[in-house]
C-alpha cells in the first residue's frame, strides 16, 4: 500500500496490481468498497499488461474523509495519485457508484485521460429528461430519498440498513455475487471500506444520490465506453442510456440478459479497449 499525501493535506491510501510495468489504468471503487475490490481473476492484469491502480474514496478504508466532497473532486485526487506514481498519461474506469468519478476525471482531466470507462454508473440526480428513480430497488430508492436531506440523515439510513426489511437481490444479482471468486474479493472490501466508520459511504451517497456532480458528461472529449445490463435494478439501464445519449464521445453496450453484476463479465473486454 502507497499513501499519498494531497494539496489540502488529506492521505489517500493507494494499491497496485498487475504488471509494475504495464499500461497504467485506474480504476474507481463503486460504493461502499475500497481499494481492495477489483476484478477477481488478478491473472486478466497480468495478460493485458496492466498497472491497475486502486485507491480509498475519502472517508472509505485508509484515507482521510472530505465531508462535503463531490463527484468532481475525485478527479484532482487521482491526479495527486498519478502524480505521487510519476504517471503522466493513463486510463481510467469506475463500476456501479465509481462510474461517475471515472467520469469526473475524463471531463476536468483531458489532459491526462487516455480513455474512460463506466460500467452500471449511475447517471446524475438532476439529468434532465430522466425519472432517477425508476425501475430502481426499494433499497437504492430509500437511499435518494434521505441523500436529499443531509448527511445526518444518510448517516441514519446506512445505520438501519443491516436491519431493514427489503426484499433480497433479484436470482440475477445473486448468481453472481455466489461465485466463489466474487464473494472472496468483495468481503475483504466491503469491510476494509467501512472499518474507520461510515463516513466514506456517507458522503458518496450524499455526493452520488443527492447533489449535483459538479460538471456536465457533455463536456467529455475524452474516448469513453460505457456498459449496463438490461436486468439492472440497482442502477437502472435508463442511467446508461442517459449518459450515452449525453456524452459525446462515447459508445455504449446494454447486455440484455446481464444484471447490476454482470460488470464483472464485462471488465475484460473494457480493459483491452482501454490499453489498446
Amino acid at each position: 500500500m502507497h499513501e499519498v499525501i494531497t494539496g489540502d493535506g488529506r492521505t489517500l491510501a493507494v494499491e497496485e496490481w498487475g504488471t509494475p510495468s504495464g499500461v497504467p489504468v485506474v480504476y474507481l471503487h463503486g460504493s461502499p468498497m475500497s481499494r481492495l475490490a477489483r476484478h477477481p481473476d488478478e491473472r486478466l492484469f497480468h495478460d493485458l499488461g496492466i498497472r491497475l491502480i486502486t485507491y480509498d474514496r475519502p472517508g472509505f478504508g485508509r484515507s482521510s474523509p472530505a465531508p462535503g466532497r463531490r463527484v468532481v473532486d475525485a478527479a484532482d485526487d487521482v491526479v495527486a495519485v498519478a502524480d505521487a506514481l510519476g504517471l503522466e498519461r493513463f486510463a481510467v474506469f469506475g463500476v456501479s457508484g465509481g462510474g461517475p468519478h471515472a467520469l469526473a476525471c475524463a471531463a476536468r482531466r483531458p489532459d491526462r485521460i487516455t480513455r474512460a470507462g463506466a460500467l452500471a454508473s449511475l447517471a446524475p440526480r438532476d439529468a434532465e429528461g430522466l425519472d432517477w428513480t425508476a425501475g430502481m430497488n426499494e433499497g437504492n430508492r430509500r437511499s435518494a430519498a434521505v441523500a436529499v436531506i443531509g448527511r445526518d440523515a444518510v448517516r441514519e439510513h446506512l445505520a438501519q440498513v443491516g436491519t431493514a426489511d427489503l426484499p433480497p437481490l433479484p436470482d440475477v444479482e445473486q448468481a453472481v455475487l455466489s461465485r466463489p471468486e466474487v464473494s472472496a474479493m468483495l468481503g475483504p472490501a466491503f469491510a476494509e471500506a467501512v472499518r474507520p466508520g461510515l463516513d466514506g459511504w456517507v458522503d458518496d451517497v450524499v455526493a452520488l444520490f443527492g447533489a449535483p456532480w459538479g460538471f456536465d458528461p457533455a463536456d467529455i472529449e475524452t474516448p469513453t465506453r460505457l456498459w449496463h445490463g438490461g436486468l439492472d435494478t440497482l442502477v437502472p439501464p435508463t442511467h446508461g442510456d442517459w449518459l450515452a445519449a449525453r456524452i459525446p464521445a462515447t459508445s455504449l453496450t446494454r447486455q440484455p440478459d446481464a444484471g447490476h453484476g454482470g460488470h464483472f463479465d464485462a471488465t475484460p473486454s473494457l480493459l483491452a479497449w482501454l490499453v489498446g
